[in-house]
């Protein structure tokens, strides 16, 4: 297994479709609209004081925090920026933090140890960015293990962030699975779904699996090309919008855009 480099971007959006490609360094004095590497922690600092400033003059931009795996670390399209989250967040033109581990899971820690899922939320300061939607990208890499502790980490992940964001809506991304769906994938996929549901009577449940996704994958059968992401964020988007979560208006020009942290790991899938 071959994990590269932490990828965090900071993309400042204005207007949405204007953002350069993740990696794409933005020079001092460039407009906002381009892409610029920088820590994690100072992107959401950037973030929290613009909250803050528009809790002073009004309803401000929503803020989206994303947990999860290799789709949401952008295995298959190879690049982060294009990740199934960062492509949601641009689409609901939100402030996002998208914090994504290849092979994490509510069990599994990751090729780059930074999971399981609780770990990677308790990383995000949910309490200072006051998130109105939290989803969780999580199960795949989880087949196979226990299915009770699979059920008692999705309810300890739920019960984690209704603590450090008490008015956030909940939805889990649930199980992901190549063109031959195993038994022991339903297995867990419904303990997801079953934990979910009872930890939370209001919880967005996104079932992949169930639902049958069909998308265009990478080489390795399971992970999408970039257009898959593009496909799986407009799922994603439209099932959202049943359960009332609409996008932001356009930014007028003079207010600037949505800023989305990007801390991602682009690695290869661990094998199974």
């Amino acid at each position: 297994m071959v994990i590269a480099a932490v990828a965090v971007n900071c993309l400042a959006l204005l207007p949405v479709t204007s953002a350069q490609g993740a990696g794409s360094a933005a020079e001092p004095g460039h407009p906002r609209g381009h892409v610029a590497s920088e820590p994690v922690a100072a992107c959401e600092q950037k973030l929290e004081r613009g909250q803050r400033q528009n809790s002073h003059d009004g309803p401000g931009v929503p803020v989206l925090a994303i947990v999860g795996a290799s789709f949401t670390a952008g295995v298959g399209p190879g690049n982060p920026g294009k990740s199934w989250a960062v492509v949601l967040a641009r689409l609901l033109r939100w402030d996002a933090v998208v914090y994504g581990d290849p092979g994490a899971g509510y069990v599994r820690a990751g090729a780059g140890r930074m999971g399981p899922v609780a770990a990677e939320i308790g990383r995000l300061d949910l309490r200072a960015l006051g998130p109105a939607l939290v989803i969780v990208q999580a199960g795949h890499d989880d087949i196979g293990v226990s299915l009770r502790l699979e059920q008692r980490r999705v309810e300890q992940a739920v019960a984690l962030i209704h603590a450090e964001a008490p008015h956030a809506r909940i939805a889990l991304l649930t199980v992901f699975a190549r063109h031959s769906r195993s038994a022991a994938a339903h297995r867990t996929d419904q303990a997801i779904v079953t934990a979910g549901r009872a930890a939370d009577r209001n919880v967005i449940i996104i079932d992949p699996l169930a639902a049958g996704w069909t998308f265009p994958r990478s080489h390795d059968g399971l992970h999408p090309t970039a257009p898959g992401s593009t496909w799986i964020a407009g799922q994603v988007a439209g099932i959202l919008r049943e359960h009332g979560v609409q996008p932001d208006k356009p930014p007028q020009p003079d207010k600037a855009g949505a800023i989305i942290c990007d801390w991602s790991i682009p690695a290869r899938a661990p094998r199974r």
